[in-house]
């Protein structure tokens, strides 16, 4: 970037017409060879990205699931009277709020979410059947899977429904499986944690 220093011109001195036009042509010739170097140097357009993993179907399913969209962006608005395009409103919330967002599973990683959430449900489904929802009942039948009792956290809500946590990750991997259990289905998700953080409990506060 050129930088153009101002002086204080003495009084009674006229700066010659002829050394305007060398400076003027000086000029042009030093932003002439600018633009020949951006032209021969283009500024990168983006910045590339990660590819998003993909998956294959594991066992017993038809097709893998569809990624999630994207999030739209705010609607643009502008002040009122204001002249020139609509400017989007910056939304941060996402942004802020990203380290509640669980790790989707992925690879081999989800195909064993997935078949350790079928045996959850499989063991509640006789619960559910009967309408019992008890705290001890449901603990019960997860630790009968091989869970250990620091693993599994249980919440009763009314007698009439349950949520559960179970932290089923290893020394080498993070699984994850949480869901609840009502009159009308009893359901379970496997995530791979939360970032920044450990443990399969969401965690809590923002910045």
């Amino acid at each position: 970037m050129m930088m153009i220093r101002t002086a204080r011109v003495r009084a009674g001195m006229v700066l010659p017409v002829a050394a305007l036009a060398v400076f003027a042509v000086g000029c042009g010739t030093e932003q002439s060879a600018a633009d020949a170097y951006r032209s021969s140097h283009p500024t990168p357009t983006g910045v590339s990205k990660e590819p998003v993993p993909s998956d294959t179907p594991c066992p017993g399913e038809t097709a893998p699931p569809t990624p999630a969209p994207s999030a739209s962006l705010p609607t643009p608005t502008r002040s009122p009277g204001a002249s020139g395009p609509a400017v989007p409103i910056p939304d941060h919330y996402a942004e802020n709020h990203g380290f509640m967002v669980p790790f989707p599973l992925h690879g081999q990683a989800r195909c064993n979410g997935l078949k350790a959430a079928e045996r959850i449900k499989a063991a509640l489904e006789p619960l559910r059947a009967r309408g019992d929802f008890t705290a001890e009942h449901t603990r019960r039948a997860l630790t009968g899977l091989g869970y250990g009792a620091g693993q599994v956290e249980v919440i009763e809500s009314g007698g009439v429904a349950v949520s559960f946590l179970v932290d089923a990750s290893t020394k080498t991997s993070t699984l994850c499986l949480e869901g609840n259990m009502n009159r009308a289905v009893a359901e379970t998700d496997a995530f791979g944690g939360y970032p920044d953080h450990t443990g399969c409990d969401q965690p809590s506060g923002g910045h």
